[in-house]
């Protein structure tokens, strides 16, 4: 048995421990930091989710809001009727299944979304203002990789989506 290639299996396997660690460590703190930062905005995190979920995806029913949201039903039922109170989104009978209720953007929702996500994108970008331009490149393609990997293991994402000064889609 080569014993440089053990030490190295050991040290990777530690390292990606130590990786694990971090992001346990870091995704609570950078959860709590973009609820703050959503905060300013009449807009809970959990609704700004499922508004994104709609812009990105189109009309949707309300379990697959629940399912890609990862809440509960009556969350997702509670999140529409806080949006749609708000003239955000609006309800409509599934053309073809009874039994399901689609969700989709209002006219003033699609619109106001293009305006709360910029300001969203902006705010969540000052995180990344320490970061020199070359650290950004590269965080962005282990991001990249990270990514990769989890498609290889059939996890799904939605494209990153950008918005335009307009409110369409860019």
């Amino acid at each position: 048995m080569d014993m440089t290639a053990t030490s190295t299996d050991e040290q990777r396997r530690q390292l990606a421990l130590r990786l694990v660690d971090e992001f346990g460590a870091f995704m609570p703190a950078l959860a709590r930091w973009i609820k703050s930062s959503v905060r300013e905005s009449d807009l809970t995190y959990p609704r700004l989710r499922l508004l994104y979920a709609l812009h990105c995806k189109g009309p949707q029913i309300m379990s697959e809001l629940s399912e890609q949201l990862g809440v509960s039903p009556r969350n997702v039922t509670a999140l529409v009727d806080a949006l749609e109170r708000d003239s955000l989104v609006q309800r409509h009978p599934h053309p073809t299944d009874r039994r399901a209720t689609l969700v989709e953007l209002t006219p003033g929702g699609a619109e106001g979304w293009a305006t709360i996500y910029s300001e969203y994108r902006l705010a969540m970008s000052e995180l990344f203002s320490e970061l020199s331009e070359a650290d950004l490149r590269e965080l962005l393609r282990l991001v990249g990789s990270l990514r990769s990997a989890l498609q290889r293991k059939g996890i799904t994402f939605e494209q990153p989506v950008a918005v335009t000064k307009t409110g369409g889609r860019g």
